[in-house]
């Protein structure tokens, strides 16, 4: 299983128990970019890739009806198969600030 981790949790909390799932496949360069995008956003999230890791994969396709990437799981709200496009609205539901968007 390859998962990656990037956070700042709160003390007492693990950070994969709190932050959003952020499903891909190494090599996609939408997966890239929309790591990219979190990533220069100072947005943290667990990054699961769905070719090594059977498990996530299967809850990928439990969340959603389709196993395309990138696939967004934002404490149950799933935002799948999206481009920046798409992403942007759906952070800012979130009441995040994006500087420079």
């Amino acid at each position: 299983m390859q998962t990656h981790t990037r956070s700042m949790a709160p003390e007492g909390v693990t950070a994969t128990e709190e932050l959003p799932i952020l499903y891909f496949k190494p090599g996609c360069p939408w997966c890239n970019e929309a790591a990219a995008f979190l990533d220069g956003h100072c947005i943290p999230c667990r990054q699961i890739d769905i070719t090594h890791d059977s498990a996530g994969l299967a809850r990928l396709k439990k969340i959603s009806p389709q196993a395309k990437v990138p696939t967004l799981d934002w404490h149950g709200e799933v935002l799948a198969d999206f481009g920046i496009d798409e992403l942007v609205p759906f952070l800012r539901s979130k009441n995040l600030r994006l500087e420079g968007v």
